[in-house]
């Protein structure tokens, strides 16, 4: 069938994107789903920065290739072999698809599945297969999903169903900004109840986290970035205390404000100055969480001697350690009850043909999270 979706050809393009055009939406192929693959009419896709890094060329990736991982929409066709999913279910995609059967799956860690992060870094789908193709032969999926298109196929096991009645520009946040966030202060850090925290950038991922922070009472609750619009939106939504990190002192303010630092401090900005001032926060015997992805060249270094004697905790989080079939409802079934306020993440929406112009607001930091809306 063919469908329009947007195609990414070449990484580094310089801005402003409403003019260079790096993203071009065309009329592309793409083939019927395989055995275990599932066909999905999108409605509704997030831009992210993990996209942005792409275009950038912060995270090298093959080329050509359909953009787009964070995705809803409704179930068209399936293929042979799968189970569970049925045309007409509401879904939400999940970036690494899962196989089941790898030891990270088997225990109970999908997010490092081997198989899928192989496929990812290919550019495939699950079964090695790419269902894209044009007039210059076969085109690449982004991390399984590529849902900046009408149509996608994917792997069943990228599917989570969601309630029908979900709104599909909602329901899209919560396979990346809110798995990823959420997950990060629920799985990642087992984030106590009541124990402070702090939140190093604050795009759709790192507002999830503080959302994240502020449902478990966190006694103190910090957001940190460089823009001051984010800082506000953050104290909307129930920071106690923001912290431009452009200042000079930005750790000593922080220390300061939380007695000594916080006992958990997350790094969603995707910068390794931003994890080393996240490390510098953190309270003796307390757990920094990277969940931001910098450019494979960014190194971190720390003193040995305070991760040892003050017994700190460093993780990494990716995919917000999530089993997405049991994380998406529950966060869904939070978010419904008002616990965690999702929506209030949903900055701009938006059409295909407007997406250059989307990534220069992201990349100017002027927006939290902006979703296509796709016909």
């Amino acid at each position: 069938m063919k469908i329009r979706a947007a195609i990414l050809d070449e990484m580094g393009r310089p801005g402003p994107y409403a003019q260079s055009r790096p993203v071009a939406i065309e009329t592309i192929e793409l083939a019927a789903p395989g055995p275990g693959e599932v066909l999905v009419k999108i409605t509704a896709a997030g831009l992210c920065h993990s996209d942005l890094s792409i275009i950038n060329g912060d995270r090298p990736r093959v080329m050509p290739m359909v953009l787009g991982h964070e995705a809803a929409g409704v179930v068209e066709q399936v293929g042979t072999n799968v189970t569970g999913l049925a045309r007409g279910d509401h879904v939400v995609a999940a970036f690494v698809p899962s196989c089941g059967h790898c030891k990270p799956c088997e225990t109970g860690r999908p997010a490092l599945c081997e198989p899928g992060f192989k496929a990812n870094s290919a550019g495939t789908l699950l079964s090695g297969e790419r269902r894209l193709h044009d007039a210059g032969g076969s085109v690449h999926h982004h991390l399984g999903v590529s849902g900046f298109a009408q149509y996608a196929v994917l792997a069943a096991n990228s599917l989570v169903r969601v309630p029908s009645d979900l709104p599909f520009a909602e329901a899209a946040l919560f396979g990346c900004a809110v798995i990823t966030g959420v997950g990060a202060v629920v799985n990642t850090a087992a984030h106590p109840r009541g124990a402070s925290a702090a939140v190093v950038g604050l795009g759709g991922v790192g507002l999830a986290a503080l959302l994240a922070a502020r449902m478990l009472e966190a006694e103190h609750l910090v957001a940190i970035d460089m823009n001051d619009r984010k800082l506000a939106v953050a104290r909307e939504l129930g920071a106690t205390a923001t912290v431009n990190a452009a200042s000079p002192d930005a750790a000593e303010q922080i220390r300061e404000i939380t007695g000594g630092g916080v006992a958990c401090a997350y790094e969603m900005a995707g910068s390794a100055r931003a994890l080393e001032l996240a490390y510098k926060i953190t309270a003796r015997g307390g757990t920094t969480v990277s969940a931001g992805l910098s450019h494979p060249q960014q190194q971190f270094s720390l003193q040995h001697l305070s991760l040892v004697a003050e017994e700190r905790t460093l993780k990494g989080s990716y995919l917000g350690s999530c089993v997405p079939s049991r994380d998406i409802p529950r966060y869904i079934e939070w978010y419904r009850a008002g616990r965690l306020p999702v929506d209030r993440l949903l900055s701009e929406r938006l059409r295909l043909d407007d997406i250059n112009a989307a990534f220069d607001r992201l990349a100017a930091g002027e927006s939290i999270r902006q979703v296509v809306e796709i016909d």
